[in-house]
């Protein structure tokens, strides 16, 4: 298996839509640039960064869209190690993202780092779990497209509707912020826990089999 998996790092590598990817990460540091650009802009640097990561996530929807997906089915290597051969080269380039993210908002500017990192490791793993909760539960080729509406649209929803007592986006000077980064925390934990679930083999390709 550890041969094969070696083996399969290459055609992963080139499966993986890094246009999409890379355009997404693109608009999300231009966001955190905005906070350079003047004193008005550095006392949102908190907003613009979530908005950051919010744009790198709906990008990281479209992970595991791959057309050739009925077709590779049959191949030896199971569907869960395919997925973390994909999750395994995007680490990497959202290391790299966001610690450019950060480096571009002035450090006056610049709100807690473990806590936002805790923000942005959270929503970067709901939107992978979104993707591998729609590979799983449907025949679907591309699942970024919904899943990154859905992304979208919760995290609108989340900001209108979610309980103050259960806030999960505060700003840094609210008495919440340590709670709220609990949260998150177990948001995070929830999410690798739901996506290890969901990268098995669909049910409805297991049960033909």
């Amino acid at each position: 298996m550890p041969f094969l998996t070696r083996q399969l790092v290459l055609p992963v590598h080139r499966t993986v839509p890094w246009g999409t990817v890379g355009a997404a990460g693109a608009a999300g540091l231009l966001l955190a640039a905005l906070t350079r650009t003047g004193e008005t802009a550095e006392g949102l640097s908190l907003y613009l960064l979530r908005a950051a990561i919010l744009a790198f996530a709906v990008g990281l929807a479209f992970l595991l869209d791959d057309p050739a997906r009925h077709t590779t089915a049959a191949v030896p290597t199971p569907r869960p190690v395919r997925v973390a051969l994909r999750v395994a080269l995007a680490v990497p380039a959202g290391a790299a993202w966001w610690t450019v993210a950060l480096l571009l908002v002035p450090p006056g500017a610049r709100p807690p780092v473990g806590d936002l990192t805790l923000e942005a490791g959270a929503a970067f793993v709901l939107a992978v779990t979104g993707a591998a909760a729609a590979v799983r539960f449907s025949e679907a080729t591309r699942p970024g497209p919904p899943v990154a509406i859905g992304l979208l649209a919760t995290a609108v929803l989340a900001l209108l509707f979610w309980p103050g007592r259960w806030a999960l986006f505060v700003p840094v000077e609210d008495e919440r912020w340590a709670a709220a980064h609990e949260r998150w925390g177990v948001v995070l934990a929830g999410a690798v826990v739901l996506g290890a679930v969901c990268a098995v083999e669909p049910v409805r390709r297991r049960i033909r089999l």
